[in-house]
């Protein structure tokens, strides 16, 4: 799994700078300190996802290895709940 700082490290090399607006007003590039915040935001919501799903792996995981102990198939595990 990534650490913080590495996932940081991967976002700015990704986005060097940030800024807002549009062609019609013009763009603002975003302060040293909201940039910093922005990406550490994104750096949070990222490992949270990656989390999400690394612990959704684990389940699926589990569950074949528990049915193979079983010798069960899911949709016969399925049978047994209903």
């Amino acid at each position: 799994m990534t650490t913080k700082q590495e996932m940081i490290n991967l976002l700015k090399l990704e986005n060097p700078t940030l800024r807002y607006g549009d062609d019609e007003q013009g763009y603002t590039e975003l302060s040293k300190e909201e940039y910093e915040a922005i990406i550490n935001h994104w750096a949070d919501a990222r490992l949270a996802r990656e989390a999400r799903k690394a612990e959704a792996e684990a389940k699926a995981q589990a569950k074949a290895e528990l049915l193979e102990r079983l010798g069960i198939t899911a949709d016969e595990a399925k049978l047994l709940l209903a």
